[in-house]
Parts: C-alpha cells; sequence; structure tokens
C-alpha cells in the first residue's frame, strides 16, 4: 500500500507512539487524521504542518469516532488506520486493599480492547466502500503490548486488554480479506512514552537492562518505522509482530 496519497486515522496521536506514528506518515506523504482525548495537549501536532489535522474523540465514543472516520474518509482515501490509544493501570487480583476494583477492570478493557475494535470496524466499514489500488484497500494496525505475552505482578487487565488484541488480529484479518483489507498488530516493549511516567533515570536504566540487545528503552520513532514498514509491504497480514529488543519480563 502506497503511504503517499492516502489518508490514515492514527488513535492516540497526540503523544508517545501515536504521535510517532503521526509524524512518520506525515513525512511519507499521507494526510493524517490524529485522534485524541479533547484533553490532549496537540501543541506538537500543531508543529507537523498542514497534512495534519486533530480531531477530538474518545475511542470508545461511536458517534465521536465514526465523525474521525468520516473526516478521514472525505476525500474517499482512507487507508490507514493505526490503533495507538490505549490506558495503563495495575492492581493485584487480591491486594491489601481487598479484591482488584472490578470498575477498574472494566476501564482498561473498555479502553483498550474495544475502544480499539469500535475504530477497527468503523474504519474497515469505511476502506471498504473505496476503490482498491493494486490489489488493496487498507491496512490496519493495532497496538498490542509485551504484556500480552509475559504480563507482570499486578497487570491483569492490561494484558487481558493487550492480549485481546493480539488474539482478535487473525479472525479480523481473516474477516476483512475478502474487502482487500489487511489487519496486524505490534507487540511493543519497553519504549520511553508517557505510560512510563516519572520514574527517575535509575528507574529507566534498570528497566533498560532488560533488553537482550540494544540495552536501552524503545524509541517511539522506531515503532514509527515499523508501521511504515507494515503498510508498504503487502504479505504481512493477521501477524502480532514483537518490537522489543528481546526482552522478556520478569514477573514483577
Amino acid at each position: 500500500m502506497e503511504i503517499a496519497g492516502s489518508s490514515a486515522l492514527v488513535t492516540g496521536g497526540a503523544s508517545g507512539l501515536g504521535f510517532a506514528t503521526v509524524a512518520a506518515l506525515a513525512k511519507a506523504g499521507a494526510r493524517v487524521i490524529a485522534i485524541d482525548l479533547p484533553t490532549a495537549n496537540i501543541d506538537a501536532l500543531t508543529g507537523l504542518g498542514d497534512a495534519v489535522e486533530f480531531v477530538p474523540a474518545d475511542v470508545t465514543d461511536v458517534e465521536a469516532v465514526t465523525k474521525a472516520v468520516e473526516i478521514a474518509n472525505g476525500d474517499n482515501t482512507l487507508r490507514i488506520a493505526v490503533n495507538c490509544a490505549g490506558i495503563g493501570g495495575g492492581a493485584r487480583t487480591v491486594g491489601k486493599s481487598g479484591p482488584f476494583p472490578l470498575e477498574k477492570f472494566t476501564k482498561i478493557i473498555q479502553v483498550n480492547l474495544i475502544g480499539t475494535f469500535n475504530v477497527v470496524r468503523l474504519a474497515a466499514h469505511a476502506m471498504s466502500t473505496n476503490e482498491p489500488i493494486d490489489g488493496e484497500r487498507g491496512v490496519i494496525i493495532n497496538t498490542s503490548s509485551g504484556a500480552a505475552f509475559d504480563g507482570q505482578v499486578g497487570q491483569a487487565a492490561y494484558s487481558a486488554s493487550k492480549g485481546g488484541v493480539m488474539a482478535a488480529t487473525l479472525p479480523i484479518a481473516r474477516d476483512l480479506a475478502s474487502l482487500l483489507i489487511r489487519v496486524n498488530a505490534v507487540a511493543p516493549g519497553l519504549f520511553k512514552t508517557p505510560m512510563l511516567g516519572s520514574r527517575s533515570d535509575e528507574a529507566l536504566n534498570a528497566l533498560a537492562e532488560l533488553s537482550l540487545h540494544p540495552k536501552r528503552l524503545g524509541d517511539p520513532r522506531e515503532f514509527g518505522q515499523l508501521v511504515e514498514a507494515i503498510v508498504t509491504n503487502p504479505m504481512l497480514n493477521g501477524e502480532t509482530i514483537r518490537l522489543d529488543g528481546g526482552v522478556r519480563l520478569p514477573p514483577r
């Protein structure tokens, strides 16, 4: 799939992996609709130029996402959708304060898994109405996580949400194959993004040591590079790709 001349929809686009993806696709010649919460700081997005448009939306909000998809496909060129929006949050199944709060578990699943699928279904429907180019109508890329494979203590909700994204990849790809739409997922490891919070340099260095090679945290731009590779390689379909420097997380 050619990036130049296509429209792309990127969720979580104001920061972290989402911002890096917006920047990479815009640089490659796409018109990019960046979705993030209305409260998001979009200063960095405005610096990317006229190729990028910010549309405020919660990925779990059907009406807001529908509007964003319509904007992205206004000229019938929506061919790329990348889901980077997500939230963290940990608690033990049973901890000092009692059982894992069910509302917290539900929220993480709602945003990371259901929100992702909400964007997938609406973006895929819009793509399906467009004319194919070189045998393809579109490419959808979702963000899983290394926690889908080896979640740590307190990550039951997060791991379940990201494991759900991974597990859904192949059946969604099979669903959309007849529409000429490919679906893949990326499972990043430890990347230097806002999700790591305000950890000290010492804590970040300790996390970096968990990587086999290179011994550092991932750069969000490397996530953007992989998104470009997936979009442009027509044989990548139904796959979850680990992007983690070989890290395998310990229990804690």
